[in-house]
């Protein structure tokens, strides 16, 4: 056993010699149906997951239970996981039948429950730790049975058992308002988005600057140059079709702009969109990144789980045009409608379901178009235009028509200088939100193991010299203890009888 400096009035002793006994399971035959459409609990592994169990996932026959080896568990008996879960403890408001994966815990009289759970929570770790196994972790009873057991009086057994409950409470209060931050996050968030693509972000930027310039236009012969100047690019018929038919203008009436703000296809406020219809190559180790939907989450890139695609794949797949940094690659389908920016000096390929945007930066800046594609309610109309009774996506029509508001270029600026200063603020809070749950999370065991060495109550044992001393005193309960279990062997009694 490890030293440990334990208060002069506890003892150490180990667990195996403060239970009465360990009573394990046992599963049915799967064999028969029949056992496994009665009423009673059957409790396994993947009920361990609460601290308290109100029902079963499964439920077994009485004749299952006859005809098993597994036994019944009276309600409020601490149960632990011996194979799988390794740590976890729980207890049961209703009598429960149990797995070979599972012990029930009998502790002798003098042994608080509730302190008992509480030790051995503190030691989940450790119990891990001392799992066996190649494939599946399990415990032996006799690693289990030798475990450190830190013995202090009854009395005091409760006076802790009844500080965890308060101060793991708290803990357990301060990490669910810690859990909802990240959400209030994203609403905020979206806000900012929804704000920012209405105009009501640069409300009172508009009242001293004034705006004259007519983005639309300036686009259009900014494409008709780039036309004339790239008689040779595969996509130039598109963008000269394109530019021929827009002479509509888009109106959505239930929508109110601010002045100078106009409707605009997307496809008519960039120099031109692309869609990857690449099928899936053999990938190799290294080369060129090849972005999946998968790889794009939020507005930015997922690096993990990069595929990649040989140079002559690359090629190949991108020969209508080459992706660059500052395009914008917009998933269409599995999840649809996630964009992100290829940032400098990355070379990507496309991978299926996606499209590649490529502004025109002078007049409508990818920033802008970023925040535009991933405002809330610009998914919310787009989602409308999805097909498919299986899996939804966009044609390449459909992105091509769908509407974004334009402001002027200088208001973009302003707009996405905005945006960027709130998200930054949010990815503050964030972060320390996560810092603070990695501290609660760790205060958790801190408070555990300052418990089970007598630290919580160091004052109350002051106080009261009385409850641990002579009658009350660990040594005297140890006695006790050890005479019921010598009663216990001596009548062979070495649990519950199974239910029958």
């Amino acid at each position: 056993m490890s030293e440990i400096n334990l208060p002069s009035m506890w003892f150490k002793t180990s667990l195996g010699e403060v239970l009465l006994s360990i009573v394990g399971g046992g599963t049915p035959s799967k064999s028969n149906a029949s056992y496994y459409q009665g009423n009673i609990p059957w409790m396994s592994v993947k009920d361990m997951n609460k601290n308290i169990l109100n029902d079963t996932v499964d439920h077994i026959s009485q004749e299952a239970v006859i005809n098993s080896s597994t036994n019944v568990i009276p309600a409020g008996t601490p149960i632990i996981a011996t194979r799988m879960s390794l740590g976890k403890i729980i207890i049961a408001n209703f009598d429960s039948a149990i797995n070979q994966d599972l012990k029930a815990l009998f502790p002798a009289n003098g042994i608080n429950r509730d302190y008992l759970i509480g030790w051995y929570r503190s030691i989940a770790r450790k119990i891990e730790e001392l799992g066996t196994g190649t494939t599946v972790k399990g415990i032996r009873l006799e690693v289990l049975n030798s475990l450190e057991f830190p013995l202090p009086p009854l009395a005091e057994q409760k006076v802790i058992a009844d500080k965890l409950d308060t101060l793991l409470a708290q803990v357990e209060a301060t990490k669910a308002r810690l859990y909802r931050i990240p959400n209030i996050l994203k609403t905020f968030r979206q806000s900012v988005l929804a704000a920012a693509v209405s105009g009501k972000l640069t409300e009172e930027w508009r009242v001293e600057f004034e705006c004259t310039d007519n983005v639309l236009e300036n686009i259009q012969k900014e494409k008709e140059l780039w036309i004339k100047n790239n008689p040779d690019h595969n996509e130039v018929k598109r963008v000269l079709k394109r530019v021929k038919e827009n002479s509509r203008h888009i109106e959505m009436a239930e929508v109110a702009l601010p002045e100078m703000w106009l409707w605009s296809s997307l496809e008519d406020c960039v120099l031109m969109i692309v869609d990857c219809h690449n099928k899936t190559a053999p990938y190799t180790e290294n080369g060129n990144p090849l972005v999946r939907t998968s790889n794009i989450r939020d507005g930015e890139f997922v690096w993990e789980n990069l595929k990649f695609v040989s140079d002559n794949t690359y090629e190949y797949w991108s020969r209508r045009c080459p992706p660059e940094s500052g395009d914008i690659i917009f998933t269409r389908e599995a999840p649809m409608g996630e964009a992100a920016i290829i940032p400098p000096q990355h070379k990507l390929c496309l991978g299926q379901r996606t499209m590649l945007i490529r502004p025109i930066e002078k007049f409508v800046s990818a920033k802008f178009l970023l925040i535009a594609l991933m405002d809330p309610n610009f998914k919310k109309r787009s989602e409308e235009l999805a097909v498919g009774t299986g899996v939804k996506h966009y044609r390449v029509g459909d992105v091509s028509n769908l509407e974004i508001a334009i402001p002027p270029t200088e208001e973009q600026t302003k707009i996405v200088r905005r945006v960027e200063e709130f998200f930054a603020f949010a990815d503050t809070i964030e972060q320390k939100t996560n810092a603070a749950l990695e501290r609660v999370n760790n205060l958790t065991q801190s408070i555990l193991a300052k418990a089970f060495r007598g630290e919580l109550t160091a004052d109350w044992r002051a106080a009261n010299p009385d409850l641990i001393s002579g009658e009350n005193s660990a040594e005297a309960l140890l006695i006790k203890i050890k005479t019921e279990r010598e009663a216990m062997k001596s009548v062979k009694k070495n649990g519950p009888r199974k239910k029958t």
